[in-house]
Formats: structure tokens, C-alpha cells, sequence
């Protein structure tokens, strides 16, 4: 790996100098390693089209589904993702990867393929960092609790109106229902052993064995704490630009602030494992 220069003092990192299309399992080594240590990585200047991003994802770890119920791209690429503005590809709330799901991704890898002429940034939020630097007596009860993580709010309606009811294979599963599943609300990172916050307002309903005031009041707080400015990396696409973060220790938002310009993305997601918490 050519060159990291860090986007702040413990998360993000522009590489410099790494072509993705010929990475060396040298540098894609060194590269997975600087992904768990920054959490959130950028790169310009890539020549990558869908087989490019599909194969660079294939070399980094096991690809998804494009997602448990949004379609492929097309035919021959059923792994990538389209975040299409033109087709309600909005990700205009913070969230993380598909956090409904048992086992939700590893990572993303994110490519920009329309950008309008402003707008459209993306932010990222270290949920390690948010983790450690809240009190320690509120670092004790967010030990001890869980939530539930429910994608009907967001993808109820598509799976079936426009899916007839059957999504992806996900986990050996073709998807037909998306059932709650509860997570910890710390997670345990399976390679560092850090902690941090997973919750988040995409795809958390509502903590498990409290009141629904009191559910309400903590995710409250730990959604603001988790995305205090301190916390935050932001990315301002230019063409050419491919994100690649670790989704068990960030949240993201992309701002939706360009008017009735399109906005193309297409991602890819590495197949994580069982979110862990500290008990």
C-alpha cells in the first residue's frame, strides 16, 4: 500500500496510489488491515465497472446478495446494488448495512456511477469511538441491553409489491418475510475485540425488556452521541471514487440535499458473521 492518509485521528483514510482493479495480495492484505484499524477507507481515480467490483469483492471476502430484497443490477450482476435517486435509492437516515438480517454484511464496498453537479455526501460515523467516549455508567447499561432490528419499516412494502414476496437467497435462504431479530446494543468487533454502538435509527425499533418511554430516551441519546460531529467523517464524491468500510463498527448517512439531480451508487456487501455482544 502506496501511501493512508488518515482523515482525522482515529477514523477514515484517503489511499493513495492503489489501483483496485490490479491490487496486489500484498496490498489488498495491507488493506483489509488498515479497513478494521480506520473503519472507513477512500479511493480515487478507480477505473472499476460492476465486474471490476464484483471481482475486487470477491478477493476481499464471500460476496451477498446485492441485499436480502432489492434485486441485482441486472442479470449478470445479481451481488450489486443499485442506490438509484431516479428509483427512491435514497439512504437519507443513518444506518447500518442491513442490520434486519441475523448475520448482516461484513463490510460494503460503494462506487460512484452518476453524481449530480452538487450534493449528494456521504458521512460515516465511528461507532467504536462513540462507544468509548461515552460515561462509564452509561457504557455499563448499553452492556447489558438489546434491541430488535426490523426492515419492514423500510422494505416491507418493496418485498411485497414488487419482489411477489420473494427476495434473495441470504444465508441459504431465499428471503419471503423479514422477521425482527435482536442484536446486542454494544457490539464485540470478532477481529480487534472494541466495542461499539449497534443501533441505529434505520433499522432499530425499540430495545428489549424496558418500557417503550424508556426505550425511546436511550436509543435517543446513543443516536445522538453516536453522530456528534467528533464521531463523523465526511466523503465528497467525485467520479471515480469507491468507499469500502467495515459495517460492524460504523453507521452512514447520505445526504440528500441535490434537488432533482441523480444520484447513482452501486455496492457490493461482504458476508459478515452474528453480531456479538459483551456477555
Amino acid at each position: 500500500m502506496k501511501e493512508l492518509e488518515p482523515l482525522g485521528p482515529h477514523f477514515g483514510a484517503i489511499v493513495h496510489g492503489v489501483d483496485l482493479a490490479s491490487v496486489s495480495d500484498t496490498e489488498l492484505a495491507s488493506l483489509r488491515e488498515a479497513l478494521v484499524d480506520r473503519k472507513v477507507l477512500f479511493f480515487r481515480d478507480q477505473l472499476l465497472d460492476d465486474d471490476g467490483q464484483v471481482a475486487l469483492g470477491r478477493r476481499v471476502g464471500e460476496l451477498t446478495a446485492s441485499h436480502p430484497v432489492v434485486g441485482g443490477v441486472d442479470a449478470a450482476h445479481p451481488e450489486v446494488y443499485a442506490l438509484d435517486s431516479a428509483d427512491n435509492g435514497f439512504a437519507d437516515v443513518w444506518h447500518t448495512d442491513v442490520t434486519f438480517m441475523k448475520r448482516p454484511p461484513l463490510g460494503s464496498i460503494l462506487r460512484a456511477v452518476v453524481l449530480p453537479p452538487t450534493g449528494g455526501d456521504t458521512q460515516w460515523a465511528d461507532a467504536q469511538l462513540a462507544y468509548d467516549s461515552l460515561s462509564a455508567p452509561v457504557q455499563r447499561l448499553a452492556d447489558e441491553l438489546t434491541a430488535v432490528h426490523d426492515g419492514n419499516r423500510e422494505f416491507g412494502y418493496y418485498l411485497a409489491q414488487r419482489r411477489g414476496g420473494k427476495g434473495n437467497e441470504w444465508d441459504g435462504e431465499v428471503v419471503t418475510q423479514l422477521t425482527p431479530v435482536e442484536h446486542p446494543v454494544v457490539r464485540v468487533h470478532p477481529e480487534t475485540g472494541r466495542k461499539g454502538i449497534f443501533v441505529n435509527p434505520g433499522f432499530t425499533s425499540h430495545i428489549v425488556g424496558v418500557s417503550e418511554f424508556e426505550s425511546r430516551g436511550i436509543l435517543d441519546l446513543l443516536y445522538a452521541h453516536l453522530t456528534k460531529p467528533e464521531h463523523i467523517v465526511k466523503h465528497r464524491w467525485r467520479p471515480g471514487d469507491v468507499a469500502m468500510w467495515d459495517n460492524r463498527s460504523t453507521a452512514h448517512y447520505a445526504n440528500r440535499d441535490y434537488g432533482t439531480q441523480r444520484r447513482v451508487m452501486h455496492r457490493i456487501t461482504l458476508r459478515g458473521d452474528v453480531p456479538v455482544g459483551p456477555s
